[in-house]
């Protein structure tokens, strides 16, 4: 006689856990931010954009959610800090840290200032590192382990003309996430780390101040809707809500046992590796339609 399956529940056990999600305010922050609020995190909202912030704390209270804003420039670590550790304070925990600030402006590096190549360095880069040196003894204070989640990019893992100091800080982000997976085992605070790519989100469409509503982004012209959909083998550029959703499912109980890995979220834009459509096949030379495969 079979043995019927005994039913499950995909429970998630992030019900009344507290996070906090820097550059909340619009793109994949906010993304992240409201995606954790839907199952039940209470969010501290770390953004520099008080309009920004106002308008994701919007979105989420919309939703039933509970979120806290915490207006800060992630550059100023002091700042920073303070405001993680007011987050800890208003919700009485800590159990989630998502350091997705960031930021870039295409240039040559030889075009660079090193007040340029500093500002990236410090925004990318420094920024996760103050916020992970104060959240980690939080969370493990909590003594229930938790998850902290870097938001990196694919341009951390290849080559990427004009962006070079911003790669090289994604690229960091990777390594620091493999490294505290390790020393913050102990703790059992999982670390990992996402990495999208063309993610449709108000920065990728030139918007780079104030509210956004991210349901009526201006669409993609036809000739780089075209290029995206023979880039990404998946056809499409990506959603933010995706990455969220990635970001719930990494910070969730039903990934107790992941730590130290990278995510791409990308459509497989890196499993593509430079290959990109043409014509009915692909090709490693874009524009070339009678070399392909």
């Amino acid at each position: 006689m079979t043995q019927a399956i005994p039913e499950q529940s995909f429970e998630l056990g992030l019900a009344g856990k507290a996070a906090v999600v820097t550059g909340a305010g619009a793109g994949i922050g906010q993304a992240i931010a409201v995606a954790l609020a839907r199952v039940g995190v209470s969010v501290g909202l770390v953004e520099i954009d008080p309009e920004r912030a106002a308008s994701t704390l919007e979105i989420i209270e919309k939703a039933g959610g509970t979120a806290l804003t915490l207006p800060t420039d992630v550059m100023d670590t002091e700042a920073l800090a303070g405001s993680i550790t007011a987050a800890h304070g208003e919700f009485g925990r800590l159990d989630i840290l998502v350091n997705n600030a960031g930021g870039v402006k295409a240039n040559r590096f030889l075009k660079q200032s090193e007040r340029s190549w500093r500002r990236h360095i410090d925004i990318n880069l420094v920024s996760m590192i103050a916020a992970t040196s104060t959240a980690a003894p939080l969370i493990a204070a909590g003594g229930a382990g938790g998850s902290i989640l870097n938001i990196t990019s694919i341009e951390g893992q290849r080559a990427a003309p004009l962006y070079a100091v911003y790669a090289a800080c994604k690229a960091g982000m990777i390594s620091f996430t493999r490294t505290m997976a390790l020393e913050l085992g102990e703790d059992q605070i999982r670390v990992n780390a996402l990495a999208p790519d063309h993610t449709a989100t108000a920065g990728m469409r030139g918007i780079f101040a104030g509210p956004v509503d991210p349901d009526n982004l201006p669409p993609l012209s036809p000739e780089r809707r075209t290029e995206v959909e023979r880039y990404v083998p998946l056809g499409r550029e990506g959603h933010a809500d995706e990455v969220g959703d990635a970001a719930v499912f990494l910070s969730s109980d039903r990934a107790k046992y992941i730590t130290g890995v990278t995510l791409n979220i990308d459509g497989g834009a890196w499993a593509s590796s430079g290959w990109g459509r043409a014509g009915d096949g692909w090709t490693l030379y874009p524009g070339d339609t009678s070399v392909t495969l």
